[in-house]
Parts: structure tokens; sequence; C-alpha cells
């Protein structure tokens, strides 16, 4: 068969061409569409009178690991060879959290490798890829002056969730399909997004959720072509991933990722079921002199009007779990603020004199002054500078502890309060903790959470330690029994 009669054999059916001409990069064998690709793509390239596209706005969105990314890849390709026409382009755009190369560019710089029939005459670059007939697929950073003027036959989003920047808002305008291509799309492979926040991704649900419905989950006119599923669509999201998965996400994140839905960006932090469920009757802070027992303490510092919290926590080798060791809380008046030299320094020497600290970590903007302090007497400060990454890690982290049941802490009806209070607040860039309410104090509830941190993160750094095995088991042995002694302390 002809070069021409094949090429009008897949125009007729791209499906096929998909068979046939492209290669898994993971399996090394033609891809084998899911059933929800394949209604998708039955309806994407259908055209209309003057043979142009009758839907330029695609939107494919279903559950976390469906694929989607791949499968925008695959689209990518396929409409770029079969029906881009003379020197075509397409453009991967990158989302707020990427900056850069997107993942849809290097999954189809992956497909293009494999495939023997589009690797022969593809010239590879890090941002372009350039095929037989001049074809050009080209990966822009989340810039919308550099997508100016573009003649661009498909511009692909993926997760458009993440787009929540004013330049994001341009640069999705900026790719619009120009008019003068007859075959020319906007696709978007996602879930969904945060309501009020994700404002861009949600308008185009809304949108497309006003359309003729000609499938189940899929959503057809006034030029837009809508898949949007809220159950699984892949084989390998079965029943047991599906438990996992809600094992993993708090049930705000799990309806969002999982589930598609929107979902307000504000929840509950952590089920005061799990967190009693680390209370244990018997603990009480540690008041004792204990040289041997290494801590990490964590410091959320106040601003003039807010409390001040300490947390001090360790690590039984043997059981794997973090424990709190002890904790302050202060708390100015009106009429009377906090002494930082009296309560908080004062807090730290004590603590270095009865334990072994190993790392106090602090926010640098909140108590600059008292750490040169306590740095000139040999404390071991460390800055932690409250950064989206650095805050999302923070709450991941202690979430981890609580859901695992691998933090043990002793009753105190301030913690459990300032832990009712606090509220997840989840964003594009990530997310953190806050208060509920403006009368809610959870300094407490960041300390913990920093000194947590400290302290696993030291625990992953600690395998290049001298200490022999024995030496490890006697000390977990010396921790534990120093926990379970029974003696009130």
């Amino acid at each position: 068969m002809s070069k021409r009669s094949n090429r009008a054999r897949y125009c007729a059916n791209p499906i096929l061409f998909i068979k046939e001409v492209l290669v898994d990069p993971e399996t090394g064998k033609p891809f084998v569409l899911l059933p929800a690709e394949r209604k998708f793509l039955r309806h994407a390239f259908k055209v209309g009178r003057k043979g142009r596209l009758l839907y330029r706005e695609l939107i494919y969105s279903c559950p976390k690991k469906s694929g989607k990314t791949t499968f925008a890849a695959i689209f990518v390709i396929t409409i770029l060879v079969l029906f881009g026409g003379a020197h075509p382009e397409a453009i991967c755009a990158a989302n707020d959290r990427q900056q850069a190369v997107g993942r849809v560019f290097e999954v189809i710089k992956q497909i293009v490798e494999c495939s023997p029939l589009l690797r022969t005459r593809a010239k590879i670059t890090a941002e372009k890829i350039t095929l037989a007939d001049g074809a050009i697929i080209q990966a822009i950073p989340n810039n919308y002056a550099s997508a100016a003027g573009s003649n661009h036959v498909i511009a692909v989003f993926d997760e458009l969730w993440a787009f929540d920047s004013e330049d994001s808002r341009r640069l999705f305008d900026e790719l619009v399909p120009p008019p003068t291509r007859p075959i020319a799309c906007r696709l978007t492979v996602t879930y969904a997004g945060f309501s009020g926040e994700s404002s861009l991704l949600e308008e185009l649900y809304e949108r497309g959720l006003k359309q003729r419905q000609v499938a189940t989950d899929l959503y057809a006119g006034d030029g837009m072509l809508m898949f949007w599923s809220h159950e699984p669509v892949a084989p390998w999201q079965n029943a047991d991933w599906l438990a996992e998965m809600r094992r993993s996400f708090r049930p705000h994140q799990y309806r969002r990722v999982i589930e598609n839905r929107f979902v307000n960006a504000k929840s509950k932090f952590i089920d005061m079921k799990l967190w009693d469920a680390c209370r244990n009757e018997c603990f009480h802070p540690v008041l004792d002199y204990h040289p041997r027992v290494p801590i990490w303490v964590g410091v959320d510092a106040s601003t003039k009007h807010d409390s001040t919290a300490l947390a001090a926590v360790s690590f039984l080798k043997r059981e794997q779990k973090i424990w709190l060791i002890d904790h302050r809380i202060f708390t100015p008046s009106s009429h009377e603020p906090i002494d930082f030299t009296a309560d908080v320094e004062q807090t730290l020497h004590d603590w270095c004199s009865r334990f072994d600290v190993r790392a106090i970590w602090f926010d640098p903007y909140q108590m600059a002054a008292s750490a040169q302090r306590l740095v000139r007497d040999g404390l071991p400060m460390e800055e932690y500078t409250p950064t989206v990454n650095n805050l999302t890690a923070i709450a991941e982290n202690l979430l981890r502890l609580v859901k695992g049941g691998n933090l043990l802490v002793y009753p105190d009806a301030e913690i459990r309060e300032a832990v009712s209070g606090t509220i997840a607040i989840e964003g594009a860039r990530g997310w953190k903790i806050a208060r509920d309410k403006q009368s809610h104090h959870i300094d407490i509830v960041i300390a913990i959470g920093l000194a947590a941190l400290a302290c696993v993160k030291a625990q992953g750094e600690s395998s290049s330690s001298p200490w022999t095995q024995k030496q490890v088991d006697n000390y977990g042995n010396f921790l534990s029994g120093l926990m379970f002694s029974g003696v009130r302390f």
C-alpha cells in the first residue's frame, strides 16, 4: 500500500494510525486505547462545512493516574501528522507549577523516539521536535509573550487547575485556535481544581456542562467537546487502588483528584478521631534530666498579639514513631507581651541542659533577635523559611504521621483544642495549615509539625551513623524503657 493511500486510511480512522504507527514507550508495543479515549477521539476529529473542525475547544478530564498526559501526547502527534497541513505547529504550554518544559512535551519526545516511522526523520532538542514535512512541536514556558503571533494547529494545556495566575490566563487566551486554519484546536487534559481559585478551568467546565450530552460523560456543542468523568476510566484503577488512594488522601483531596470534583480550598486538617488515637493516657511531658535522649525542637514564634509555641520530639527507633517529649505555649495579654528572653529563650536553654538537642527549627522572620543570641550561646538553631513548599512539607509530614499512627502524644486539652481548630488551605501551588477562626491559636500545631519534620529528616540522614547495630538497638531499648517505665516524668 502506498504512503498516500496509507495516509488517507489513517485520516479516515485516526485510531488506526495510533494503533499501527505510535509505540508505547513503557511497553515497546502499540498503544491500547482506553474506551473513554476511543469515545473522545471518535468525536474530536469531526469536521463540518468547509472542512473545519466542529470542536475547537477540547477538554479531557478524569481522575488522577488515568493516563491523561500520555493521551494528550498521542492526540498532539495524531492531529499534527494527519491533519496539520503545510508546516504545522503544536505548542505544549507549561503551567504555573512547571514554569518550563511541561510533561506532555516530554511524553511526546518519548513516543517519537520509540516509534520507528517517526524517529527516522525526527530532530529532537530540549524544547523542540521537528518531524517529517516540517511539522514542529514546541514547548513554551508559562509566559504569554512567548505565544504571541503563533499559527498553531494545536495548543495543549496539562492540569489546567494549576493555571491560577494572570499570566496563565493571558497565555491561555493567547493560544486560542487561529481562525485561518480549518483544523486547529486547543486541548486541555486535567482533573478538577478548587472552587473560586481554579477559575479558568471552572468556567470551561460550566460551559461544557451546558452542551448536549452525546455519550456517557461526553458533552458536545457550541464548538466545544468535553469529556468529564467522576469515575475511574482505566483498568488499573480498581477497588484496591481506590482503597489505597482513600487511605493516602484526606477526604477533601480524594474528592478532587480521584472523584474529579471541584472542592473548596479549605477543609479540616486532621480528623479528631485520628488525633485521639495518637494519645496515650499514660504519657506525660518529660521533665527530668535525660542527656542521652536526642530531641528536635520546633518554634512557632508570634507576632505581637499572638501566642508563641515550642514543641520537642524524639524518635523511637524500635517503634518507628515520633514521640512528643514536651511543649510550651506562651500567650500574651493586652498589657503584657511575651518576654522572649525570659520565656522562649529560657525554655530552649532548659531543654538543652536536660536533653541532647539536635536541632531547633524556627521561622527567621519572627525571632531573628532571639536566634542571634541563642546561636552565640551555642544552641543548634536552624532557619526554616515559610515558603509554600516548606509549609506544604510541614503539613504533609504531620498528617502522614497522624494517619499512620506514627505520632505519640500525651493528653493535653490545649493541644487538642488547637488541633481541632486547624484547617488545611489548598491551592494550585501547594497547601498549608491555618486557623479556622481568628480566635483559635494553632501555634502549637505548627511547632509540633516543625519539630516532627526536623526529626523525620534527621532519621533519613542518619544512615551514615557510625553506631553499630547493637548500639542502635540498645539505644532504642533505652528510649522505649524511658517512655513505658510508668514513672510520671
